[in-house]
């Protein structure tokens, strides 16, 4: 993933991605366009299911917590490439 779509937020990539969806599927796009707008998308998925993910996993940390006090500690999740 490229240091640009890293630093999106989940709800700024997911606004990008269904403006590609929106060129690639109106027909108006020419071949080579529209496999540069799919490799965009495919980076821009892979964004939303990262934040999506690290949503889940900090939920799933508060849910467990002992003493059923939420507590809110940093947590890190790895970059997938």
């Amino acid at each position: 993933m490229e240091a640009k779509e890293s630093k999106l937020s989940f709800e700024t990539a997911l606004e990008k991605l269904e403006s590609i969806v929106e060129e690639m599927e109106s027909g108006d796009v020419p071949l080579a366009e529209l496999l540069a707008k799919f490799e965009e998308g495919s980076k821009l998925l892979h964004v939303c299911e990262a934040r999506l993910k690290a949503a889940e996993l900090r939920i799933e940390q508060l849910k467990k917590q002992k003493d059923g006090k939420p507590t809110f500690e940093k947590f890190e999740t790895a970059n997938e490439d």
